[in-house]
This record gives structure tokens, C-alpha cells and sequence, in this order.
């Protein structure tokens, strides 16, 4: 099922492509910066039989070399025969666009993160016709946003570092980091990336933490019911209930 912390943990990569940055310094690449960094359409579906679609896809053309592509799946979790549909990903993603393609696994827990590492092969014998190696963004690799400047400077990274560590001891600290690393936003700002965190953290051990962290959260997810969402509801429910009772009056 998709949650809204899947959701998250791979659309943030879309509007903000510098939290691919422990990917680019790990392969040697030049920072997200400085690269050309669109959005392609998910659908990995071929005539019919099957619906098959990837969390996000992002062609990149680096300010060096050639251009790839980076297939992003959020997982939360093992599941079987996932390997079987990464491989499948890769396979027809390089095919339909001809570049290589680099596939991405954000884990939040290190058993998923150590699974999701794969190899997932295709063999038969000893002999493997196709082995498919996910780079794994999880605990071990994203570092932990201790800094409370960090969050003024780089606010994306920080709010993907929550994310990922959401299940780590050090989360409500880290949370707790994060919430005073806002007050330097404007409201704006902080509504906007309180949004991201309060759905990121959904079905999260933290979840009801950072609830109580925040002070305004903005409506960039609607309908999921966040914490400004009702008490914009509740708000204009009052004022309907007002305006009745003035009607009512005269």
C-alpha cells in the first residue's frame, strides 16, 4: 500500500534534487547543482498486461559526462518479488530512453537497507544473465542533521535526513533540532516544510512528536487531514456557525 511516508521519501527528489547529493559525492559526480535535473513520466508499462510504476524517475544531464537516468523507489519495508520488479525497471527504462540508468532505494531502517542492496539475479546455475545492485540511501549513509544552521541552509536535506532517521533512536532529538532550525524561516517557509515533514512522518514512531513540534504547518498535501488542515477546517467550520447564528438573530 502506498502511504503517505512513501510518498515523501521519493517525491522530494522531484522538487528537490539536491538531496541527491550523498548519491553524486558517493559515484564521483558533479553536485546535483550543477546538473540539468528533469522529471519523467513513472509509467513503466508496456502495451498492457501489467501496471508497473516506478516511484519516480529523473533524467539528469551532468555538467560532465554523460547524461543517465536515476529510478527512485521509496521502500519502507522487504517485500517479495520486489527485486523482480526493480530488474524489470531497469531493464525496460534503459531500453525506452537508451541511458543507463542508476536505481535508488531511500530505506529507513537498516535491515530494509541492507535487503534492499540486493544483488537480485537472474541466474540459472552458476551462471547470471542479469544482477541488479540498488544504491541504497538509509540510516548508515544519509547523515543526521545535528546542526540546527544546516536547516536554514539546506532545509531539504534536513527534512529528508528526519525522514530517513524517523526510526532511529535519535529522532525525537533530531525533530527536536529541526524545530528550532525553523524559527529562522518565514512563516511561509515553515509551513511549507513542516507540510513535508508531518506527512513524511506519517505511520512513524515520530509522528505524534513532531505533531507536537509544530506550530503552523502549511496545506501542501490537502486532504491528509495534517494539523493546520484542521484547524483551517475547524476555523471555517466556526465561522459558518457564526455567520448562521447572526442570520438567525435578525
Amino acid at each position: 500500500m502506498v502511504t503517505s511516508t512513501h510518498e515523501t521519501s521519493h517525491r522530494i527528489f522531484q522538487d528537490h534534487p539536491e538531496v541527491l547529493f550523498p548519491v553524486f559525492e558517493a559515484l564521483g559526480l558533479p553536485p546535483p547543482a550543477k546538473a540539468t535535473i528533469e522529471a519523467l513520466t513513472p509509467d513503466a508499462t508496456e502495451i498492457k498486461p501489467l501496471e508497473r510504476r516506478v516511484d519516480t524517475v529523473l533524467r539528469v544531464e551532468p555538467s560532465e559526462g554523460d547524461g543517465f537516468l536515476i529510478a527512485i523507489e521509496a521502500q519502507t519495508g522487504k517485500v517479495r518479488g520486489k527485486g523482480l520488479s526493480w530488474s524489470y525497471y531497469v531493464a525496460y527504462l534503459h531500453a525506452k530512453f537508451g541511458l543507463p540508468v542508476l536505481l535508488v532505494a531511500v530505506c529507513r531502517n537498516r535491515p530494509t537497507a541492507a535487503w534492499a542492496a540486493g544483488p537480485f539475479e537472474c541466474r540459472v546455475g552458476t551462471w547470471t544473465s542479469q544482477a541488479t545492485r540498488p544504491f541504497v540511501l538509509g540510516p548508515d549513509n544519509v547523515p543526521e542533521i545535528t546542526d540546527e544552521s544546516l536547516v536554514a541552509r539546506a532545509p531539504a536535506m534536513a527534512t529528508f535526513s528526519a525522514i530517513v532517521h524517523s526510526e532511529s533512536e535519535n529522532a525525537p532529538a533530531i525533530l527536536d533540532m529541526l524545530a528550532r532550525g525553523m524559527r529562522s524561516f518565514d512563516k511561509a517557509t515553515a509551513k511549507y516544510w513542516c507540510e513535508w515533514l508531518e506527512v513524511g512522518l506519517e505511520n512513524t514512531p515520530v509522528q505524534e512528536t513532531w505533531r507536537e513540534l509544530e506550530k503552523m504547518v502549511a496545506t501542501y498535501f490537502p486532504g491528509r487531514g495534517t494539523l493546520f488542515e484542521q484547524t483551517y477546517l475547524e476555523g471555517k467550520a466556526e465561522g459558518t456557525v457564526e455567520s448562521i447564528l447572526r442570520v438567525l438573530h435578525k
